[in-house]
């Protein structure tokens, strides 16, 4: 699992970093001077660059991926901001599936164990993740992860084919019939009574 340790003093205005995220085009890079581009020039969001880092909408060198892309479909952010921090802050989704404020104590004392954090680092963390839990829909990304854990029903395999199959109901079978090949080798004479007495007994014994 994971949690991130990434935090910013400016979080109530987290969610207008994110729009303007949302509205405008993606950088080359994500630089500090981009967020003054984006009007944050302010030294308290400088903060903002490895908490885009560790939600995974920025790579190490501030490339924006496409985790960054898919969140300025508008359609999607919220969905998107919410497999990010699933990711982002596993291990609080071991103690709280669904977190609300009542569970910010256990949340804070979480971020404290974990990175041996002041009791204020803690809280500025702790308000942080709540801050980015605002901007996500964790409803449709629990659909989506219920949908793959579904198994998936087994279909047996198609019978074998029968190669001698019934004849069609009604269908009443011919009687076999019998096919002889009879061959008569003649003896090498020019007594046609020897040939008479073959062809004889030919129909005696064959033809009646």
């Amino acid at each position: 699992m994971a949690l991130a340790n990434a935090y910013v003093q400016v979080y109530g205005q987290l969610s207008d970093v994110f729009d303007r995220i949302a509205e405008g085009q993606a950088p080359d890079k994500f630089t500090t001077q981009h967020l003054k581009d984006l009007g944050f020039a302010s030294s308290n969001f400088r903060a903002v660059i490895p908490l885009l880092k560790q939600l995974g909408f920025l790579s190490p060198d501030g490339t924006p991926t496409t985790r960054y892309h898919d969140y300025r479909n508008t359609a999607r952010s919220r969905r998107v901001m919410a497999d990010a921090i699933r990711e982002a802050y596993g291990d609080l989704f071991t103690i709280k599936a669904s977190p609300t404020d009542a569970d910010r104590p256990l949340i804070e004392g979480k971020f404290k164990s974990a990175h041996n954090a002041s009791p204020n680092v803690a809280k500025l963390m702790a308000n942080t993740f709540y801050a980015l839990l605002g901007l996500a829909d964790l409803s449709a990304t629990e659909v989506k992860e219920a949908k793959k854990e579904e198994k998936q029903p087994e279909t047996a395999p198609p019978a074998p084919k029968n190669i001698l199959e019934a004849p069609p109901s009604g269908h009443k079978p011919s009687p076999p019939t019998l096919h002889y090949n009879i061959q008569i080798h003649l003896p090498a004479t020019k007594d046609v009574e020897v040939f008479n007495a073959i062809f004889k007994s030919l129909k005696d014994h064959l033809l009646e």
